[in-house]
């Protein structure tokens, strides 16, 4: 498991970029609270995340760790988002040396690397990682925060740090401090140093990057073997490869729950609490009216806000016939990623609307929608494009979603076109494994020997009625043998 703790230096982030920051500080947290119960079938989601700062005090001109928050046993996401928006935000403080360069607070990460804080969360067996976010990194370390550093490594404990750099007239170049700094931590296996411009995408990567550092114990990949009838080169038929996910499902929306008063739990079985009345789902003990709380918000499995009672969330209702889908945008099929599609896909014919069908009249109507309709697909197929459409239905459950859902529609050679589900940028999940095989060079006589296999197989177009999966073979010996029993 890998506890994960944030140490922001606040005297160097100016405002837009600590808003930046907090926004996405808030994003992993919502990400964290509704991903990992898919994963994992625990009863609470365990607390993961600690977020420290350094502020400069005005009066004593010293710097000061300040803990923001720290893990418990269970993960607070309302606790979290209060003390991520309560960050001081007058704390920017950039100091100009008498060379005309930008001078760097100390990071305090001696005291976050401590009994009294880093080291006193978790159990025994928990790995712990510090992410330091700075827009300045001094030129070197010193004798003592390099002692601190390979002491964190002897505990399993690695620290990265991120420059956030600015764009600003008035900053001298920084690459050679940031050069410096990079020579003083290469030899410390247990640091890394990354720095980037702070855009947009880069804040979306790099929620995505802390997202796995928090799944790592649950995100080892799939192990598979691709095996050939015939050598690919010498005497090996298989290639290793791992299997990941490309996407994670987010729930539609929030549902509202009742839970008891005395552990802050949703009711057990709701049916029996409609019919006989409320129990504890940990006591299992009656509940009067006084001991329900009726206005909570589930948020995935295992987190419950508590709402005013003023304030309520409504069931996702079921979409009913026929389901508008918005048409956003063309895009070019040859760059959409497959690994972006998920959900069963639907085949899409022109029908007549009821509007059409109750009037005899409007036969014309009826054509001219099958005449668009082919017309459509046509000009797609020969544009080798797609059209990106969104609806307030997810077309899997048939429930509207509280969140956009978004889907492509493909063309085809003169037949039906696909609608198929496409991940949004809460779902999609970083690949960091590309470069190491798009680097690699194969040799021509590999090429030649792998060309010469292929040719081996067969070639022929997909047919799924060609290729049976033993499951009315294996159904049919099912009833039989149950049939010996009489």
């Amino acid at each position: 498991m890998v506890l994960v703790c944030f140490l922001l230096d606040l005297c160097s982030l100016s405002s837009p970029l600590l808003r930046d920051l907090k926004q996405s500080l808030l994003q992993l947290a919502n990400l964290y609270t509704v991903s990992w119960n898919w994963r994992n079938k625990s009863d609470s989601l365990g607390d993961r995340i600690g977020l420290c700062y350094v502020i400069k005090n005005r009066i004593s001109s010293s710097d000061e760790l300040k803990v923001a928050y720290s893990p418990r046993v269970d993960f607070s996401l309302r606790d979290f988002h209060h003390a991520v928006n309560s960050l001081p935000t007058d704390s920017f403080f950039p100091e100009i040396n008498d060379s005309g360069s930008l001078s760097c607070h100390a990071m305090k990460l001696a005291s976050v690397l401590s009994d009294q804080v880093l080291y006193s969360w978790g159990g025994k067996d928990i790995v712990r990682k510090v992410i330091v976010l700075s827009s300045f990194l001094p030129e070197n370390i010193d004798s003592a925060l390099k002692e601190t550093l390979m002491d964190a490594a002897d505990k399993c404990v690695s620290v990265e740090f991120v420059l956030l750099e600015q764009r600003s007239n008035h900053l001298s170049d920084i690459r050679d401090n940031i050069n410096s700094f990079a020579r003083c931590i290469s030899d410390l296996d247990n640091c890394s140093f990354q720095s980037y411009l702070p855009e947009v995408k880069v804040f979306h990567g790099l929620v995505k990057q802390w997202l796995q550092d928090l799944r790592d114990d649950t995100e080892e990949p799939l192990q598979a073997r691709f095996i050939f009838n015939s050598n690919l080169a010498g005497s090996l038929k298989q290639i290793s490869c791992n299997l990941s996910a490309s996407v994670n499902h987010i729930i539609d929306g929030f549902n509202p729950c009742k839970t008891c008063r005395c552990h802050g739990v949703p009711l057990c079985n709701a049916e029996k609490s409609r019919i006989e009345g409320p129990s504890c789902a940990v006591t299992f003990h009656d509940l009067g009216a006084i001991d329900v709380i009726d206005n909570s918000v589930k948020v995935g499995e295992n987190t419950i806000l508590f709402m005013p009672s003023f304030q309520s969330s409504m069931k996702l209702q079921q979409v009913s016939s026929p389901v508008d889908f918005n048409i956003i945008e063309r895009t070019n099929l040859g760059s959409l990623s497959e690994g972006v599609i998920f959900g069963n896909p639907y085949f899409v014919t022109p029908s007549a609307s009821p509007e059409i069908e109750a009037a005899s009249d409007e036969m014309d109507q009826l054509e001219l929608n099958f005449q668009l309709f082919k017309g459509l697909c046509s000009a797609l197929q020969s544009l080798d494009q797609g059209l990106v459409c969104s609806s307030n239905c997810n077309i899997e459950s048939m429930r509207e979603a509280t969140f956009h859902c978004y889907y492509i529609l493909q063309p085809s050679d003169n037949g039906p076109m696909l609608l198929r589900r496409l991940a949004g940028s809460e779902e999609v999940l970083p690949f960091s494994d590309v470069n190491q095989f798009i680097d690699h060079s194969v040799p021509k006589e590999i090429e030649i020997s792998i060309q010469s296999s292929l040719f081996k197989l067969d070639s022929r177009d997909y047919n799924p009625v060609l290729y049976e999966r033993g499951f009315h073979q294996k159904l049919n010996l099912l009833v039989k043998e149950s049939l010996q029993f009489g």
